[in-house]
């Protein structure tokens, strides 16, 4: 286990996470520890997505920054043309604050690529080194996406896409995916393998304490006190809120907690109102500060994905869920690493996420048994503090920055 570790090269980086999630501006907080110049930059107009802890806070560094950057008005995710307006606009802030801040390399994930594509270009124009880090691809899912929706002319756009992707990987000086399940594509579309390292998404264990249920959160939003199944974090186009309203309606015993906001969350509120399903609550993004007790009220986490968002997406609430020894119900692909990681380390459940009768059945059994609830939470608590010690996910960070300077 690395401890107090001093860096070769002190570098100026520029970290760039536009979804704001937790782990990243935990490397962000890590590598300035470490003596590192680092600019912290995410999109703060983004209103669908869950966010870690972005702001300045006792006892962080001098040399940590955290830089929102902010569009006109929050991003239309699900309005196509002006999603693309506002995601090359803000590829130009970005840009600019790539030129503002001056970084040795930047790294930049989870990123609208005619965005990563203003970076990437910004970057090699003033001899800064990229870092891709590959949270997804984005590319092969908006090609798969739009030729679905709109047939001949979505496989055009689609198209597009995915050669920026490829254009993008190939270009960067070097790439992080977050399982081994990308690198035979990426090796298909021309990266060089001795570009790529794979580094698993992770959780901020020590921001996820092990806290009562029935805790001061709870409380305040008056949480039955009966079974629990929570679920946390998007509820986007990737999920299928259906899972849960089935849930509630097979469950009547329990309460279904849904913690999201967007177009999952507003559907499920309208089919709460219409079919008068007392024990759905639906309730809104919470402050990230909050975040242990919502996941220690529960005592099931639910997490769901749609069959296409195969191995190359992996939901990092699955591996915050981890950290609060609860076990979780996954309704994922097989092959997609979360549903790996929970059945090899007997965390919970996982079944096919087009097969509600398994779903439901296994939410049950879930229910019944308490020494299995027991025994799975236990498991997931000691993944999570075997595999998501930071120093050791640093150390592995500052090499890959480095070699992109070389």
């Amino acid at each position: 286990m690395d401890r107090k570790v001093v860096p070769t090269r002190r570098l100026r980086i520029m970290v760039h996470d536009f979804a704001g999630h937790p782990f990243q501006v935990q490397l962000s907080r890590a590598l300035a520890n470490r003596g590192h110049e680092v600019c912290h930059a995410y999109c703060a107009s983004l209103t669908t997505t869950p966010t870690g802890a972005l702001g300045i806070m006792e006892g962080d560094p001098k040399s940590l920054t955290i830089k929102p950057l902010s569009l006109d008005e929050a991003l239309e995710k699900y309005r196509f043309l002006k999603r693309w307006r506002q995601e090359n606009e803000y590829g130009d802030i970005l840009r600019d604050a790539i030129a503002g801040f001056r970084p040795d390399v930047v790294l930049s994930g989870n990123t609208p690529l005619d965005a990563q594509k203003k970076a990437l270009k910004a970057s090699r124009g003033r001899g800064i080194g990229f870092v891709h880090w590959a949270q997804d691809l984005i590319g092969l899912a908006t090609h798969r996406l739009l030729n679905q929706k709109w047939h001949g002319a979505g496989a055009l756009v689609g198209a597009h896409y995915l050669r920026m992707e490829r254009s993008i990987l190939r270009r960067s000086d070097a790439v992080v995916v977050i399982s081994e399940d990308f690198v035979p594509t990426l090796a298909e579309w021309g990266v060089g393998t001795e570009a790529i390292e794979v580094i698993e998404n992770w959780a901020p264990l020590d921001e996820v304490p092990l806290l009562e249920r029935d805790n001061p959160w709870s409380l305040k939003n008056d949480l039955p006190e009966g079974f629990r199944f929570v679920y946390t974090g998007t509820l986007g186009l990737k999920h299928n809120p259906d899972l849960l309203l089935q849930l509630a309606l097979s469950r009547p015993d329990a309460s279904v907690v849904v913690v999201s906001q967007g177009r999952g969350a507003d559907w499920l509120i309208d089919r709460k109102d219409e079919m008068i399903v007392p024990n759905l609550r639906i309730l809104g993004f919470q402050p990230f500060d909050r975040m242990a007790e919502v996941l220690s009220s529960a005592d099931v986490l639910v997490a769901v994905l749609e069959p296409d968002a195969d191995v190359f997406s992996v939901p990092s609430k699955v591996l915050t869920y981890l950290c609060a020894a609860r076990p979780v119900l996954l309704a994922v692909p097989a092959g997609n690493l979360a549903a790996r990681i929970v059945e090899r380390n007997g965390c919970g459940i996982v079944v096919p996420p087009t097969d509600t009768d398994a779903f439901l059945d296994a939410a049950s059994r879930l229910l019944r048994d308490a020494d299995a609830r027991e025994r799975m939470g236990a498991a997931a608590r000691a993944y999570a503090e075997r595999t998501f010690e930071i120093e050791q996910i640093t150390s592995r960070f500052e090499r890959v920055l480095e070699s992109a300077l070389t």
